[in-house]
């Protein structure tokens, strides 16, 4: 049974505002910030002294990561922000000139410009095109042919909350014989997501949204076949076997992802990334999830009831924790800004205002919500 007072007490937060944009950057729990701080405490004080200590809390991050994960930690590298980790994958496939990659058509940028940008390299890429708001199987198969290298998809829509169904893209990414790889930045911490089950090849997610992290730390998750497939194309001195052998510049790559850490970690980050990954695995992801989808159908109905429109597609296997809303009557900043008056904050994308709760909202804050807008 979740114990919402005990997690309440998690995010000082909810002392003012009722957060409902974790789609966007989440606030980080007290002991997010006791983590983050720990490190910054020992540097202060002892500078490198304690660095095997350190080594060893991001061998326990990497760990922590493997298990939401359903991977291996040596599949696990660390990343500055979802971007890095599709960079690595875009900048490491063995390309030649007619290749094509295929990804949704209004993609968040991290998702596109990593992809764009091989044009200059004779890369096509190709938009599956968006019905009424969803991806669907169908439309990604039908840009697959025989000089695709990749599909790029996100997890969950940031500008519908679709939640694109992994399984069965993975199982036709096998068939197909093309790389399965996957932003997750909009699902990671909280839906459940099983690379091993979904056939997944890469996935890159920062943590500073459902994962409930600071800014500035990642990861960045590469199956070790598909590491066999892809170069390093950013080879820093982290990224080799014997990497604290200074002085003998040997260009053997490290056996595991931690192959694509080129060189210093986001120590600190990392830290915090830890605390927040051990947060939500202490409660569960299922229930994470449950706690979240009930709160987004409590909140679903009560704005259709007050005469909203909802776009965001709320089949069972699509639902995820982002509600898109509009009202004929009232423009999305008009919204957001009559929302933000009343201590709610949300966010406003694609001309519609975006709220996506977690779970440590209460129901009482999203009625909350729907009571204030205006009909």
């Amino acid at each position: 049974m979740l114990d919402l007072e005990t997690i309440r007490a998690e995010f000082p937060v909810t002392r003012t505002w009722v957060y409902l944009n974790h789609a966007g950057i989440a606030p980080i729990s007290r002991r997010v910030r006791r983590a983050v701080q720990s490190l910054l405490n020992d540097v202060e004080e002892n500078g490198m002294v304690n660095h095997a200590a350190w080594t060893e809390v991001v061998r326990k991050a990497r760990r922590s990561a493997a298990r939401m994960l359903n991977a291996h930690p040596s599949e696990i590298a660390f990343v500055k922000n979802t971007t890095e980790g599709i960079l690595i994958v875009a900048n490491g496939i063995r390309w030649r000139r007619g290749d094509n990659v295929v990804i949704a058509e209004k993609e968040f940028p991290a998702n596109v410009y990593p992809w764009l940008n091989l044009e200059r390299k004779g890369v096509e890429v190709r938009f599956a095109q968006e019905a009424e708001g969803c991806i669907l199987i169908e439309a990604v198969a039908r840009q697959i042919d025989g000089r695709t290298r990749v599909v790029s998809l996100s997890s969950v829509a940031f500008a519908t909350g679709y939640r694109n169904d992994l399984d069965a893209l993975g199982a036709l990414c096998q068939e197909r014989g093309v790389l399965f790889c996957v932003d997750a930045i909009q699902s990671l911490g909280a839906l459940p997501i099983d690379v091993d089950r979904s056939r997944i090849d890469f996935l890159s997610a920062d943590g500073h949204k459902w994962l409930l992290g600071p800014e500035g730390a990642g990861v960045f998750y590469c199956g070790r076949s598909a590491m066999r497939k892809i170069d390093v194309a950013g080879l820093g001195w982290g990224g080799v076997v014997n990497p604290t052998d200074f002085l003998t510049y040997d260009t053997t790559l490290v056996p595991t992802a931690e192959r694509f850490e080129s060189g210093t970690l986001n120590t600190a980050g990392i830290y915090g990334l830890r605390a927040a990954f051990d947060l939500l695995l202490s409660v569960g992801i299922p229930e994470v999830e449950a706690r979240i989808l009930g709160l987004t159908d409590r909140l679903c109905d009560g704005l259709r009831q007050k005469g909203y429109r909802v776009h965001s597609p709320r089949g069972p296997a699509e639902k995820s924790g982002i509600v898109m809303l509009s009202h004929e009557r009232h423009g999305a900043e008009d919204l957001f800004q009559h929302l933000r008056t009343h201590q709610i904050v949300g966010a406003v994308r694609d001309g519609k205002v975006r709220l996506s709760p977690h779970f440590y909202n209460t129901e009482e804050e999203i009625d909350r919500v729907v009571e204030v807008l205006p009909g």
